[in-house]
């Protein structure tokens, strides 16, 4: 099917995104992982996809969670580092065991987005929507459309710093465990279970209190990861997600408003929730649809953060770069961009970039991609109060639109199976 009456309404879209994010925004409550805001996104969202855009379903499934455990691992590892400092100058093997325990946390709970401390942190109910659109002939192939509609946290230091600051105090608070932890296991290797303690130093031993003084030039970088996160001010996210809820939502309310409907292709549109803590509702959602939408070629498209047109990106690896993407889905996407001319890189989501929900779709055994539209070095809006409805970006949003109907025309016309 020739798609390009529906990619030429790209601006038409852009505004209708905008208009629509902006009334979520100055409507409901603050949209935080599991709160009522979220949920009320949620329906109003789900509402739009059945009586305006043509679905033939939308219904919003719960699940349950623990948002606070997902920076909550904070109040674990900086305590134990900060012990381990002190512990360094009385007992340098419980420093080398705490330091080991409270990366681990870091690592499990923020690096893989595994629920390692989830136990500790109060209960909450979270939402997620799925919507489908029915062809009118046999189902061959299915297009998911992926956001999720919660807000994250601000992130003070990137509101006054931006994402080197951010992103530099993470990295010395990590040098700074790793400096004390290497000079234990230094003193412990050079001076066996006679090293449990310091109890006298030898002339040839002091470099090790000099290097452990030195070290605590760190402690005000590592007391200050307390404050990584702000759980008090929750941001409007506009651009984070609100632009990857509505990018599906556009495309299916054009094909309605056109009077469009496609023979063979099946759509859905994917709402997963508490994104911000985790992955939580894609990873819920996953388990809940075991199993499901496996009949027909189905591809993912999770959409995180639509903004600046010169960032908009395919990204072939996620979740800290540690998960891979489908490449047919990827590629199809990519040269679906390139084929109308849209500006279009391809990338990853590295190291300390956290993920999109692509990740959670992917290690399920589901053919997914994520695509975003922003630096992954961190621009100053991101979880932040900047991110509104009065800093969004119509060219960006219209040229990921028009690159998303682009990519289902070559896929309803049979491509990229």
């Amino acid at each position: 099917m020739d798609l390009k009456k529906i990619i030429d309404k790209r601006d038409w879209a852009a505004q209708y995104m905008i208009d629509e994010i902006t009334h979520i925004i100055k409507t409901f409550d603050k949209r935080d992982p599991g709160s009522k805001g979220e949920l009320q996104a949620c329906e109003y969202m789900a509402d739009v996809l059945k009586n305006e855009c043509g679905c033939d379903s939308a219904e919003i499934e719960s699940f349950r969670e623990n948002p606070g455990s997902f920076f909550g691992w904070i109040y674990f590892t900086i305590t134990f580092v900060l012990l381990a400092i002190i512990l360094y100058f009385f007992f340098p093997l419980l420093s080398v065991l705490l330091i080991v325990v409270g990366l681990l946390i870091a690592f499990m709970q923020f690096g893989l987005y595994k629920k390692f401390v989830d136990w500790a942190f109060p209960e909450r109910t979270g939402h997620n929507v799925t919507a489908v659109k029915h062809p009118t002939g046999e189902v061959k192939r299915r297009l998911v459309f992926n956001g999720h509609p919660d807000a994250a946290w601000e992130w003070p230091v990137n509101y006054k710093l931006g994402g080197v600051g951010f992103e530099a105090h993470a990295i010395i608070c990590a040098v700074g465990a790793i400096f004390y932890l290497v000079l234990s296991v230094i003193y412990l290797k050079e001076n066996g279970m006679t090293g449990l303690a310091f109890r006298h130093y030898s002339i040839g031993e002091t470099w090790y209190l000099a290097a452990a003084f030195w070290g605590l030039l760190f402690l005000p970088f590592e007391f200050g990861l307390y404050f990584m996160w702000n759980e008090k001010r929750i941001v409007d996210g506009a651009n984070d997600n609100l632009t990857g809820c509505y990018m599906g939502i556009a495309v299916l309310k054009a094909l309605k408003d056109e009077g469009i409907e496609l023979e063979n292709t099946e759509l859905a549109v994917v709402l997963t929730g508490s994104e911000e803590a985790g992955l939580r509702g894609s990873k819920a959602w996953c388990e809940a649809h075991e199993g499901e939408w496996q009949d027909v070629p189905t591809f993912f498209f999770s959409y995180d953060t639509i903004h600046d047109p010169k960032y908009l990106m395919v990204n072939y690896r996620d979740l800290n770069g540690t998960v891979k993407a489908d490449k047919d889905v990827c590629d199809l996407f990519l040269e679906a961009a390139k084929e109308i001319d849209v500006p279009i890189l391809k990338g990853w989501v590295p190291p300390l970039g956290g993920a999109t929900d692509n990740a959670a779709f992917g290690q399920a055994g589901f053919r997914s991609t994520g695509i975003t539209g922003l630096n992954h070095k961190l621009e100053n809006y991101y979880h932040t109060r900047r991110d509104t409805y009065d800093n969004m970006n119509a060219e960006g949003l219209a040229n990921c639109y028009a690159a998303t109907v682009k990519a289902l025309e070559k896929f309803d016309n049979g491509e990229k199976q």
